[in-house]
Formats: C-alpha cells, sequence, structure tokens
C-alpha cells in the first residue's frame, strides 16, 4: 500500500526534525517510521549513523525486511534494544565499566548471562539456602522461584532504584498474613547473594548489564562521546513498552541526535509486568519539535471498531471514557456455544476449516487464550491436524523442557553419550523416536522401543534382529529409517566427542531434516531446535568462556539444568513470523507483543478468570515495585481490582485493533477445567448485547 500524505509528511520531515509520533495500534505508526528511514538513506545518511531502538527485538522485523528488500550502502543500520545497546557498550568500555562497577577481577573479560544461565547461577546459590528453611511458606516450582528473584533484580534495573530496597518496597506495600513478609526478606537476601556473586566472579546478567551502563558508564564522557558521534539518527519504536529508566536515558540522550522520531501507541504497555511505564514513555513528547497524532485505522472494520469503543467501557466504565457511536458493532462478533469444553474445541477447529475453505489464508487467522495450557495445545492442534489446517505456536516462557521437539533431540543426546550414564526411561526413547521418525506414530514407537532399547548398556538394537511379522507391523521403510538414525548415533559414539550445540546441529542437519525425518517439514519442530542450539551455545560460553573445560561434562550440566525446569530465554527466531503460511495458536499477550494483525480472531474461554487476574508471582509485584507506586503505600483489594480491570481492558482493546473483521468467542458452560464459565470477559460483553438489544 503506497504512504498516505501524512505518513509521508513523517518520513520526508528535514534532516534535523524530532517528531514525536503517537496513535492507536494500526493507525500506519511503524510504516510510516519504515519510510522514515528508508528516506534518510535515499538522502545520503550513513546506514552505521541510524539507530533503530525498540524495548523488543521482534518488534525490529518491520524496519529489517525493509531493509533486506531494498539495501542501502554505508554500513549498516543498527537495531537494538536498550538492554542489548546496555551490553555493547559494558562489552567496548570494560577496563571503566569493571574498575568502577565494582567488580572483583576487572583484568579478566566480562561473562554475559542469558536468562537461562543466570537462573543456573541462582540455583546454585538458592538450593543450599531453601535447605536451610529459606521460602518455606512457598509453594511454586523452584524454576519459576529463581526466576521471580531475576525478575525483582531485572524491575530494579529497568524502573532505576537500588536493588538493596526490593524487599523493602515488597514489605512496606504489603497487606496480610506475616509469614509472606518472611518471603520478601528471603528474597531480598537471594538477590543480594546473587549480586555478590556476579561481581565477584565478573558474571553480568541483564540487570547488571544496564545497571553498569546506566550508573557507570553513561556519565563517561567518552562513552557519550562515542555515542553521539556514532548514531546521528534515531527511530525509536513502541516507547511506551519501555522502561523509565530506557525513558530517563532517552531525555539525556536525545539533544545528541540530528533527527529522531519516537513512536507512541496509545492504549499499548502491555510489557507492564516487565516495567514499562507509558507515563515516562510519553512525558518524551516534551523535548520534541512536533507532536503528531495518527488517527484513522488501517486494519479495523467499522463494527470491529465500534466494538473496541464499547467493550473496553464495558469492562472498566470508570477508567475508559464512554463511546460516542451507539452502534455496538456486534455483527462482528460470533459465538461458538456448546455444553462441554471438547466439543467446543471440535467447533472451532471446524470454523476455522470452512473460514480456509473460504478463500481465507491460515495467516489471518489467530486462536487466542487468556493461558495456553499443554493440554489445551495439544487438544487444539490435534484437531486442527486431523482437518489438514497448518499451525504454529508460540509461548514465550515455555520451558525447553517441555517442548517435545528437545525432549526427543535431547533424549537422542543421551543415547550418543552413554558416560553421562543418563538413561533415559522407555517413553521418552519411544516419544523421541516418534518425533525424528517422519510418521511414525506413538504405538508402533512404543512396539519399537519395547524390542530394540537396552536401558542398561544405553544401545540400541538393529531392526533387522527383530522378528519378521513385526517388521512388518512396523513396516521396512519406517525400519530404514530408524536404521539409518541408529546407526548414526552409534558413529557419534565412536567420534571424538563435540560440545552439545555442534551435536545437535550436526544430528539435525544430517539425519532429522533429512527426507523421512521428523523434523523434515515442520517449522515449529525446527524452530524448537534452533532455539536448543543457541541455549546451549550461550550456556557454554557463559560457563566456559576459554573453551577448557569438559565438553561432555557441560552437556551433561545442561541436560541437568533443563531437568530443573529453566524458564527458556527469548529467542527472535520464535517470534518471527514463519515463512508457512499456518494458524496461530498463542497466549493472548504473546499476540499482542508479536504486533501483527489478524483478519479473524477465536478467543477461547472467555469466562475463564485468566483474562483479568495477574499469575500468582509471591515473590514479586508489577504494580508494587513501578515508579508510579507511592514507597510505603499498602496494596489493598481494591487497588487489586483496578489493576484488574485496567489490565484486561488493555488487552481487550489491544487485541480489537490488531483485528479486520470478526471474533469469535469459544465459549463452553463447562470451561477446561470442568467448571461453569462465569468471568468478568463474559459479563462485558453480556453488557455490549444488552445494550445492542435495547
Amino acid at each position: 500500500m503506497d504512504p498516505t500524505p501524512d505518513q509521508l509528511a513523517i518520513a520526508q520531515a528535514p534532516l534535523n526534525a524530532k517528531t514525536f509520533l503517537s496513535g492507536y495500534a494500526g493507525t500506519g505508526k511503524t510504516s510510516a517510521a519504515v519510510e522514515r528511514m528508508s528516506f534518510l538513506l535515499s538522502q545520503g545518511v550513513r546506514a552505521d549513523s541510524i539507530l533503530l531502538l525498540a524495548p523488543q527485538r521482534s518488534l525490529h522485523e518491520p524496519y529489517l525486511e525493509s531493509l533486506y528488500n531494498d539495501p542501502y550502502a554505508g554500513g549498516e543500520v543498527t537495531p537494538a534494544t536498550l538492554g542489548g545497546l546496555a551490553r555493547r557498550m559494558v562489552d567496548l568500555f570494560w577496563p571503566l565499566a569493571a574498575e568502577a562497577g565494582g567488580f572483583a577481577r576487572p583484568d579478566l573479560p566480562p561473562v554475559f548471562l542469558t536468562l537461562e544461565t543466570a537462573q543456573y547461577y541462582m540455583a546454585h546459590l538458592v538450593r543450599p539456602l531453601l535447605d536451610q528453611g529459606f521460602f518455606e511458606s512457598v509453594t511454586i516450582d523452584r524454576n519459576r522461584l529463581y526466576s521471580q528473584i531475576l525478575d525483582n533484580l531485572n524491575k530494579s534495573a529497568v524502573i532505576g532504584f537500588p536493588h538493596t530496597e526490593i524487599g523493602a518496597r515488597l514489605d512496606a506495600a504489603y497487606v496480610g498474613e506475616p509469614a509472606q513478609r518472611r518471603v520478601y526478606a528471603d528474597a531480598q537476601e537471594c538477590a543480594n547473594r546473587f549480586r555478590t556473586y556476579c561481581l565477584e566472579n565478573n558474571l553480568l546478567d541483564f540487570s547488571l548489564q544496564l545497571e553498569v551502563f546506566a550508573n557507570v558508564l553513561w556519565p563517561q564522557p567518552p562513552v557519550r562521546e562515542y555515542l553521539a558521534r556514532t548514531y546521528r539518527h534515531l527511530i525509536y519504536d513502541n516507547v511506551e513498552e519501555d522502561g523509565p529508566r530506557a525513558h530517563d536515558l532517552m531525555r539525556d540522550w536525545l539533544a545528541d541526535f540530528d533527527s529522531a522520531l519516537l513512536i507512541y501507541d496509545e492504549g499499548g504497555g502491555f510489557r507492564y509486568f516487565l516495567g514499562a511505564d507509558m507515563s515516562t514513555g510519553f512525558a518524551l513528547h516534551e523535548l520534541c519539535d512536533q507532536q503528531v497524532v495518527f488517527d484513522p485505522s488501517f486494519v479495523m472494520s467499522p463494527p470491529i471498531a465500534d466494538l473496541s469503543a464499547h467493550l473496553p467501557h464495558a469492562i472498566a466504565p470508570s477508567l475508559v471514557p464512554p463511546p460516542s457511536t451507539d452502534s455496538t458493532g456486534v455483527e462482528a462478533l460470533h459465538i461458538i456455544q456448546s455444553h462441554f469444553y471438547p466439543e467446543m474445541l471440535d467447533a472451532v477447529a471446524g470454523e476455522v476449516r470452512q473460514l480456509l475453505d473460504g478463500g481465507l489464508p491460515p495467516s489471518e487467522v489467530v486462536i487466542l487464550a487468556p493461558y495456553l495450557s499443554d493440554a489445551l495445545r495439544f487438544s487444539l492442534t490435534h484437531r486442527l491436524e486431523t482437518l489438514g489446517i497448518p499451525w504454529r505456536s508460540h509461548r514465550p516462557s515455555r520451558s525447553l523442557r517441555d517442548e517435545p521437539a528437545s525432549q526427543a533431540l535431547l533424549t537422542l543426546a543421551t543415547l550418543a553419550h552413554p558416560h553421562w550414564e543418563i538413561r533415559p526411561p522407555k517413553f521418552d526413547v519411544a516419544y523421541a523416536l516418534m518425533q525424528a521418525i517422519d510418521g511414525l506414530d506413538l504405538i508402533r514407537a512404543q512396539l519399537l522401543t519395547e524390542i530394540v532399547y537396552r536401558p542398561r548398556e544405553l544401545a540400541l538394537a538393529p531392526f533387522d534382529g527383530i522378528k519378521p511379522e513385526v517388521q512388518e507391523r512396523i513396516t521396512f521403510s519406517l525400519g530404514l529409517s530408524y536404521s539409518i538414525l541408529r546407526d548414526w548415533l552409534l558413529a557419534q559414539r565412536e567420534a571424538e566427542p563435540l560440545p552439545l550445540d555442534h551435536f545437535l546441529r550436526k544430528l539435525f542437519g544430517e539425519v532429522l531434516s533429512q527426507p523421512g525425518f521428523g523434523y523434515h517439514a515442520d517449522f515449529d519442530r525446527v524452530r524448537v531446535a534452533a532455539s536448543l542450539i543457541e541455549s546451549f551455545r550461550k550456556f557454554r560460553i557463559a560457563l566456559d568462556p576459554t573453551g577448557s573445560t569438559n565438553l561432555s561434562g557441560l552437556g551433561k550440566e545442561y541436560i541437568a539444568m533443563l531437568q530443573d525446569g529453566v524458564i527458556a530465554a527469548s529467542y527472535v527466531e520464535a517470534w518471527k513470523q514463519q515463512t508457512t503460511d499456518a494458524v496461530l495458536v498463542a497466549p493472548a499477550h504473546t499476540f499482542l507483543l508479536m504486533n501483527r494483525p489478524a483478519a479473524v480472531q477465536f478467543w477461547l474461554d472467555p469466562g475463564s478468570s485468566g483474562w483479568y487476574e495477574r499469575l500468582a508471582q509471591p515473590l514479586t509485584h508489577p504494580y508494587v515495585l513501578a515508579r508510579t507506586w507511592p514507597f510505603g503505600q499498602a496494596w489493598t483489594d481494591a487497588d487489586e481490582v483496578n489493576a484488574s480491570q485496567e489490565s484486561m481492558s488493555r488487552l481487550i482493546g489491544g487485541l480489537l485493533r490488531r483485528c479486520r473483521e470478526r471474533v469469535y468467542l469459544g465459549l463452553a458452560e463447562l470451561g477446561e477445567s470442568g467448571f461453569e464459565q462465569r468471568g468478568e470477559l463474559l459479563r462485558a460483553f453480556q453488557k455490549v448485547l444488552q445494550e445492542q438489544a435495547s
């Protein structure tokens, strides 16, 4: 689509213009920013002098796609997040950072941690404390406990308060059982010990990278001069999704740029649980020469636009102004209703099939739920596969341990490394064979495993040794694929040991990606495999930056870490829209953070409390730790209700602004857990329907 006059005015502004562009999602702000980038390059601006800043790497995709399709000379445009920029500066100016930052070994290089490796070191420190009675009243999984302590540290860095105040802030706002106060004290002690351990060993997690950059390097003239000399033009997208510390830095930095385009999404702030602050982001408009607002949506049809005006108001009437139109847009709303939950999933899959048969591309359909449990994901995707519907899913916080594709790869790795002495159970081996060999169902995989797998010796017997009648039952074509895989694993046992990421690349490239194997045409498995390989590569670098440690020992240690349920880090490949045309199955918040529209949205479980209730996080609190929350003010039930209403209103408004044509509600009288559905979102829909009837 050709740019509109308003978009061209933004794109072709003078080379010294500093503009604050705001508007709701779908009004063409990012498209205008992409045009602005192209205009700068066409005017002779060096590509390497342009900084593309965004709170999340996946938000750079429209810009990178434009650069790929229309490359320019003069270096490369720099896409970055504040965390990524902090890491680069710490790495580049390490002598300055190490000396002033309090690191015990400034003569040694820094080791940068991912979310996964940070959890590994956190577990190393916290496990002994758990045995001493820390967190006795907390009943969450250990991996969630580790991640919430790290989340507190990250929030202190993103929001801009000392990490030693975490426990005091949480405690001062708490109203309830005294035992919880002890939990906050334990969380503070763990955070303190982790930070001390990092300083002693030159380890930098996200929070320490950001603090060193903001507190130590940013005030240094050589650092400021380097940044000012390197980056002359700024495009900062989704300002509202970044934290206050990023906005503070931008207040100081903005004057150094020749030109700047700051893009603010009205109704955003979906990353509030990561420290996003809309108010400090919007305040940056004061520093810009002009403020421009984009209004008409290029995405929503008129009925969807009407629904987006009425539904958020019905959810939070005290927070959202009343709509200016009488039409409620319910004609864009379709209800799929059944008594039992499986019947509703059948109907949803059937409706998707009809839409695709009517000519709608699969990529224009998304199926969303407040939470995407393993059971729901399997039940839904199995129905889609049965009807021949291509699908993909994305759950960012899901542990790699829980992904079947990564489980299979790690099981095969244990079979190729018997000296690890990790003996997977027969079911895991059967499941790995089912994932690895295309067309092998679970029944035949279990039959094959019972015959060929020797757990004590960690050995797989040859297919030729199976009785002929059983070979025919399994089929010779599947037996051939099994034999190829077995021979490859045997060859790796005799070969020189490789780092686990190199081993997995070799396994994927030489066997699993070939015709006849399960990863050949399954892009979801390919995505998971890429994330697993990247995960171990970063784990290996963090634990052994010099490459001197025993390679096999690191592989065994990594598998033990995953078995603890470590939450996966964010990998860009997982956020990218796949080249295949597929229906997206995802949690609602994940779809919002992808920041792309769809023609049709299916909302499952509108009666679920998951649409408005926060996840139980006994060690942290996104609102209490926010900069806008007064230190010492108690967090009451009324505050929780108001926050839930505001959060759900923002969520629903964001979903509708990314919907072109219609919304389907998948409603079962008895929900996924078997209970009657009576949630707040369902009540809001009822209000809108009653308003239409009257």
